[in-house]
């Protein structure tokens, strides 16, 4: 088994919650990738919508039809990868760099399961980079107020967002609590986005060597 054997066993299960005539959030990056080429194979009778213009085009390109999200105000069930997820679902994502869009259409969905390889899966998170959007306008005052939050900051370079935004990662906060994280850097005027999702996520699929798991918030008590 390899990690990329495991993110498309995670897809195929989450593949399963998809009922006809549903709408659905396809997510950013490679799991999220598996994702759209199992819906692609089996072509249930469905309608989508992106979080990025790269998963859009992909599921265009496969027969999907794919709805512009500026027009929908909910979505039945959206289907996204991770950086990091622990044991309350707690997440972090945005290395594919589509974080704000993500976190607007789980916002919008009346489920967001996230499908991940175990490697994914922590005890806390903090060990990935935490993406951070930010308006170009604010590029470098933004970096200075989050250089107080993180151990080192760095700007991705040569990346812009499909808002046409700047990406800076905050490396080094594991010790951090992410609710309070969550506040701070949404506190900072020019920030348009970061990558942690506190309550987004309502339940995970894991696949480990090809065995998947299923982790329920309402299971948590929460």
């Amino acid at each position: 088994m390899t990690i990329d054997t495991d993110k498309r066993a995670a897809a195929a299960a989450a593949v399963e919650m998809v009922r006809d005539g549903m709408l659905v959030g396809l997510g950013t990056g490679s799991t999220a990738a598996h994702l759209i080429a199992l819906l692609v194979d089996r072509r249930p009778a469905i309608e989508v919508v992106a979080t990025s213009e790269a998963s859009a085009r992909a599921a265009r390109e496969g027969g999907l039809v794919v709805r512009d999200f500026a027009g929908i105000s909910r979505v039945d069930l959206t289907i996204d990868g991770a950086d990091e997820i622990d044991s309350t679902l707690v997440a972090v994502k945005g290395a594919g760099g589509a974080m704000l869009r993500e976190k607007v259409v789980a916002a919008a969905s009346d489920r967001m399961v996230v499908i991940a390889d175990a490697s994914k899966r922590v005890d806390r998170v903090g060990a990935a980079k935490l993406p951070v959007e930010v308006l170009p306008f604010a590029e470098r005052f933004v970096a200075r107020a989050l250089a107080g939050l993180f151990e080192r900051v760095e700007k991705r370079e040569g990346v812009e967002t499909d808002n046409r935004n700047v990406i800076l990662d905050g490396h080094g906060w594991r010790d951090a609590d992410p609710q309070r994280m969550a506040a701070a850097v949404a506190s900072i005027p020019g920030v348009v986005g970061h990558g942690l999702f506190l309550s987004e996520v309502d339940a995970a699929i894991i696949a480990e060597n090809g065995v998947v798991t299923r982790l329920e918030r309402r299971a948590l008590g929460r």
